[in-house]
């Protein structure tokens, strides 16, 4: 594996599928989806049977709060071992090219490359090469790193983004993919769109390595940002996947005086795509609360005071209309509660620069003081007011922000509130589809 330390990123080996493994069984997607939603999770269970699959190599999150949380992790360690033993996976060196097509019908593009945990801070004020954009949530790392300490092998659905306006590091690779070797093709399960890969040749390589290099340099940082050349560079911000990223940071973290530097754990696999693509899209994440125990309405007008105003709407249609057009000096936030109703929140003189910022920090204390059984983040208007109208449910649906803000807003602000924004809805998550071995 080279690395390439400057710009904090190694060329990895990888493993794939051997021929005649099903792709479309092997490949399922990123765990932390449809946590809400277990009848997804049944049906991926039936699609993929006993046939060799992700599914046996990573932890629905669905699933973290049953009891057999242990025998699981073990199941998949086992698991893991058994593809390496038995061939299932095979190695390829080298980045891999990577086309998504999504439910849109645009692709977005992207390039699997591993990230040097070295290079990366998830603190608050973080001025490190590669970065968070959301907070980070320590609490809910321990789970995560129960799941991956001991394991042979790492699974990424972690999205990283660059800033490339001039369409410098991936785009060419789209353009010379006819040259590359075609690593896999095909069409993902319960339509979530189409994934293909391709084994990047050795010059496209170095084209690669340099032009994030050119992205790197202080003065083009300097300049695209309008800030001091001091200021320290930001080449990769996350997207999707943070804590994921966070969990591989703190066991490496642990480990390192142990097993050296040189250790395939220092190194997180991810892909990375362009902020400029056309195909990526930012969606809002939205809140639904299970088990309401308090008035959370009442509670509301007694946090925000005489700045929170509550009014009904007609529907959800109006709801999302009045959410997504708001402009002016108050943040507007969808409700939605179990018994048919819709009701728009305006915020006065908020406490932070986005309506999600704002409500988290009374969800946050709401849930801890007892408030509701569990918070849940979701995609889509649709699946916050099928949730929300449940009985003791409530939901907030929240407009989202533009993927233009975001490369400015953390150098200047620091990370956004958690759960601010999803690169694109549920169904059009990464799947897993390539491993990397992080044990020695």
């Amino acid at each position: 594996m080279k690395t390439i330390s400057d710009i904090g990123i190694q060329i990895p080996q990888v493993h794939l599928p051997k021929p005649g493994v099903d792709p479309q069984k092997w490949a399922v997607i990123a765990c932390d989806q449809f946590t809400s939603e277990p009848e997804y999770w049944n049906e991926v269970e039936k699609i993929v049977g006993d046939a060799p699959s992700t599914l046996r190599l990573t932890f629905p999150e669905v699933y973290l709060e049953d009891a057999d949380g242990e025998a699981r992790i073990r199941n998949i360690q086992s698991a893991m071992k058994n593809c390496m033993d038995e061939g299932v996976l095979q190695p390829h060196d080298g980045f891999i090219y990577v086309e998504r097509e999504t439910l849109r019908g645009k692709t977005r593009k992207g390039l699997m490359l591993c990230l040097d945990l070295e290079r990366y801070d998830y603190n608050k004020g973080s001025s490190s090469l590669i970065r968070a954009t959301e907070g980070t949530i320590v609490e809910r790392l321990p789970p995560r790193i129960k799941i991956r300490e001991g394991a042979l092998l790492e699974f990424p659905h972690i999205l990283v983004l660059i800033d490339d306006p001039g369409k410098t590091v991936i785009e060419p690779l789209s353009a010379a993919k006819g040259q590359f070797t075609k690593l896999y093709d095909f069409d993902l399960m319960l339509g979530s769109g189409h994934l293909a890969g391709f084994a990047v040749d050795a010059d496209h390589e170095n084209r690669v390595v340099e032009a994030l290099r050119a992205l790197a340099k202080p003065e083009t940082f300097a300049a695209k940002y309008g800030v001091d050349r001091s200021l320290p560079v930001l080449l990769f911000a996350m997207g999707d996947g943070n804590h994921s990223l966070a969990t591989a940071k703190a066991i490496w973290e642990k480990i390192k005086g142990e097993v050296g530097m040189d250790h395939p754990a220092r190194y997180a696999l991810v892909e990375i795509e362009n902020v400029h693509d056309e195909a990526l899209e930012f969606e809002p994440i939205h809140r639904v609360l299970f088990g309401l125990r308090k008035d959370i309405f009442a509670e509301m007008r007694s946090f925000f005071g005489a700045n929170y105003t509550y009014s009904a709407v007609a529907d959800g249609e109006e709801m999302i209309r009045r959410v997504d057009q708001a402009d002016g000096q108050k943040q507007l936030v969808g409700a939605v509660g179990g018994g048919g109703k819709f009701g728009v929140i305006e915020i006065a003189n908020p406490s932070t620069n986005l309506a999600v910022g704002t409500l988290q920090s009374f969800l946050d204390l709401f849930v801890k003081n007892g408030g509701a059984e569990k918070i849940d983040y979701v995609h889509g208007a649709d699946v916050v007011e099928r949730l929300s109208l449940q009985a003791g449910n409530v939901g907030f649906y929240l407009a989202g922000m533009h993927k233009n803000e975001l490369f400015k807003t953390v150098i200047l602000d620091g990370a956004l509130p958690r759960k601010t924004f999803s690169m694109g809805e549920a169904k059009e998550k990464r799947f897993y589809m390539e491993a990397r071995k992080i044990a020695g």
